[in-house]
């Protein structure tokens, strides 16, 4: 995760939270007033969010120590200390709530998708995500789908080409979609094509695509369409997947499975902040 650009995240996120001051903890505490601070797992699952700790009280107090007790992707347990925090208590105090959601959230989405890699059990297929995350927070989820064993789809709208049922309608064909944009971006920019049916699949493949995704699938469907694209060309599933139904898809042959709910609307991970005396 890209440090600087954590920080710079960090810093809006506690302006938005402090405003001009916080008006209990500096009626409450001088800067002179030092304290701690102890993570604590409230229930059983993976964390993630070192980062979002270590740099979070460094970008509040500058001579902040932090003491991990975990790392990431650990599995850790209802009563678990995660982390000890030193600093000004002010300043602990008004950085608490926003790290604390940050890991919360960060530790779910690991969570989930462990819980996913390890349903569908397959040395073939890989878990990824997809673009469904929070406005401003997509670096966060992403890094903490990896973190629980799975993978990233592409990050945005600029590093990869994906041609939906919209752009083949708007282009005429996939046929078509697909020269136009090899004509326009480079060798180095892959292009994935989302099929519904056969005859699309056949299409993507005469196009030369480099992905393929077969869009709101059975696996038993899969299995029949999977049989026309050639090894080179990667296949991916999408759509309607729950997490619960993945050991069905284990023996597709599918390359990758991107589920959208690891990241818009999965369940934080409870964990609660506490005085170190």
């Amino acid at each position: 995760m890209n440090k600087l650009k954590l920080a710079q995240l960090l810093e809006h996120f506690f302006i938005e939270d402090i405003g001009e001051r916080d008006v209990t903890s500096d009626s409450l505490f001088g800067k002179g007033t030092k304290g701690g601070i102890v993570f604590l797992a409230k229930d059983d699952g993976v964390f993630c969010g070192t980062d979002i700790i270590e740099v979070g009280f460094s970008v509040m107090d500058p001579t902040a120590s932090v003491e991990m007790l975990v790392i990431d992707g650990e599995t850790i347990q209802k009563g678990q200390q995660l982390a000890v925090v030193h600093g000004n208590t002010a300043d602990l105090l008004k950085g608490e709530r926003v790290v604390l959601n940050l890991i919360q959230h960060m530790s779910g989405i690991a969570t989930k998708t462990r819980e996913a890699v390890t349903l569908l059990n397959s040395n073939k297929t890989k878990i990824c995500d997809t673009r469904k995350t929070t406005p401003g927070l997509r670096m966060l989820e992403k890094y903490a789908v990896t973190v629980g064993g799975g993978y990233n789809h592409r990050f945005g709208l600029y590093d990869a080409v994906m041609i939906k049922d919209n752009h083949i309608a708007f282009a005429g064909s996939i046929k078509n979609a697909v020269e136009i944009v090899r004509n326009q971006v480079g060798h180095m920019v892959k292009i994935e094509v989302e099929t519904e049916s056969k005859e699309q699949v056949l299409e993507a493949v005469q196009a030369n695509a480099d992905v393929i995704m077969f869009d709101n699938q059975s696996p038993s469907s899969i299995k029949e369409l999977i049989q026309h694209v050639p090894t080179h060309i990667i296949t991916e599933t999408s759509g309607g997947i729950k997490v619960q139904d993945l050991p069905n898809f284990s023996e597709t042959g599918v390359d990758y499975i991107s589920l959208g709910c690891l990241t818009h609307s999965v369940a934080a991970l409870d964990i609660s902040v506490k005085v170190k005396l």
